[in-house]
């Protein structure tokens, strides 16, 4: 398996490149994101590389950052998706925006990438949501840009996290949060509204 290829850039039309290595042209698919980076042809470029076979085809994807390549990787461990929802997500956003979106429980903003419906952005923040920090390079979860900031949008992040679909963890929220409450206290409240 390959995991890094350097050579000469002699062909780029989005999604495909290709890179000569010693003579040995290497046709690989890459996401936008690389594609807006890359140098000019007849430059030298060093890629990432991820290498795919199936029952019925053998396909190279190149990157020009591991975290990229992290991405395209975690994101088809999501049930349903497969490379090209994946290399749809790298052109759509950064890395780092893409974190956020799930770290959030934004579903409306992952439905705005091409090829990503409501229920494929909703299983990808249900799976991914746990390695959101990992995949933007952060820390914590907690600090990650974009983290809520109100007590309110905690418990909501919370139920979504305990299985509750976003509307009816922002439903469940709102109607248990009273003034001065912190983020446990709405989620307790909300709990027990639920059980009765």
């Amino acid at each position: 398996m390959i995991g890094r290829l350097k050579g000469i850039l002699v062909h780029k039309q989005p999604p495909w490149l290709v890179v000569d290595v010693h003579g040995v042209g290497y046709e690989l698919e890459a996401p936008m994101s690389t594609f807006y980076d890359l140098p000019e042809l007849g430059r030298e470029v060093a890629l990432f590389t991820h290498y795919a076979q199936k029952e019925d085809s053998v396909s190279l994807y190149g990157f020009l950052r591991e975290g990229e390549r992290r991405l395209f990787r975690d994101v088809q461990k999501v049930t349903g998706i497969g490379a090209k929802i994946a290399l749809a997500v790298l052109s759509g956003v950064s890395v780092d925006e893409f974190a956020r979106m799930v770290h959030a429980g934004d579903v409306t903003a992952l439905t705005r990438i091409p090829g990503i419906g409501k229920k494929t952005a909703e299983r990808m923040v249900v799976e991914l949501r746990d390695r959101a920090a990992d995949l933007a390079g952060v820390g914590a979860t907690l600090n990650m840009p974009g983290a809520p900031a109100d007590p309110q949008s905690e418990a909501v992040i919370a139920l979504q996290q305990l299985g509750y679909k976003p509307a009816e963890a922002s439903r469940m929220a709102a109607a248990a949060v009273a003034a001065g409450d912190d983020a446990a206290t709405i989620i307790r409240k909300a709990l027990k509204s639920a059980l009765r």
